[in-house]
């Protein structure tokens, strides 16, 4: 490791044994193809301690763990879906205080149900954020039910993590593009929005609403650095050092071999640390 300082993680899932066993059989056994994916079936569920392991050999001081909510209604059909409950997370974050931080996984089917709890783990579990997939329920992030969650943030003054781009599990409808943060941030001025997944396919999009708003970041997550668009590195090296933040979404790709892999992609040293460092610990007020 050639950095002298650690990095934040803001997309790292639990995988203990627990959660590994919530997952659907099918998403446990899919084979992700390309950019660097590891195949669901080839990561075993590993300890809480294995956890930080992991974490203490890649050089990461602070990982966002989300309790998250993924849909089981895709279009009339019944998908099997699952949740990692925030009490699992909070577990993880009592353990290892400082070190894990948990992310609130909402739902827009919920309703006023949704908002309660968001605003539970935000006052009474110490979580620092919301996060939501929306192709899991295949709703829009644009519906009508996703806006009282976007006020609720605002009032609660946590960021929203939010998949933009092309849906990867291969049961699950594309609902997202990133030109979509557009009219989200116009409706919201002071919602503060990471479109995590890098936005592939539509990477210039994600740059462009990034750069127009001061509000919106890109979550350079879910994807190996090794795969990410020219395009993309050269905003984080160069005018969008400010609008980038780091993740691996372990256990899609592993965090230690992100942390290789950001480092062979020529950046210079402020953006580096910005993008690993910097950008997440002023957003997310660490």
């Amino acid at each position: 490791m050639k950095r002298n300082y650690k990095a934040i993680d803001i997309v790292y899932n639990l995988y203990d044994q627990a959660t590994y066993d919530l997952r659907p059989t099918w998403q446990r056994e899919r084979i992700y193809r390309g950019a660097g994916y590891a195949k669901m079936n080839t990561q075993p569920a590993i300890t809480i301690e294995q956890h930080i392991e992991m974490l203490d050999r890649a050089g990461i001081e602070i990982a966002l763990m989300p309790a998250v909510k993924c849909g089981t209604d895709q279009g009339g059909k019944r998908l099997e879906g699952f949740e990692v409950p925030y009490e699992s997370v909070y577990n993880v974050t009592k353990k290892y205080p400082g070190r894990i931080y948990g992310l609130a996984g909402v739902d827009p089917t919920e309703g006023m149900e949704g908002l309660r709890q968001l605003e539970y783990a935000v006052k009474e579990l110490g979580f620092i954020g919301a996060h939501s997939y929306p192709h899991w329920h295949d709703i829009s992030p644009l519906d009508a039910r996703y806006y009282p969650i976007y006020a609720k943030c605002i009032e609660l003054d946590i960021p929203i993590q939010m998949q933009i781009g092309h849906a990867g599990p291969t049961r699950c409808y594309t609902v997202f593009k990133p030109i979509y943060l557009d009219r989200i941030a116009i409706d919201f001025p002071e919602l503060k929005i990471i479109g995590i997944h890098t936005g592939f396919p539509w990477v210039d999009e994600a740059i462009s609403v990034s750069w127009k708003h001061e509000n919106v970041y890109i979550g350079a997550d879910a994807w190996a650095p090794k795969y990410w668009k020219p395009e993309f590195v050269h905003y984080i090296n160069s005018w969008g050092q400010d609008k980038v933040i780091w993740g691996s979404d372990f256990p899609i790709v592993n965090p230690e071999r992100c942390m290789e892999e950001v480092e062979e992609l020529g950046l210079n040293e402020v953006s580096k640390k910005k993008l690993l460092v910097d950008n997440a610990r002023k957003l997310y007020k660490l």
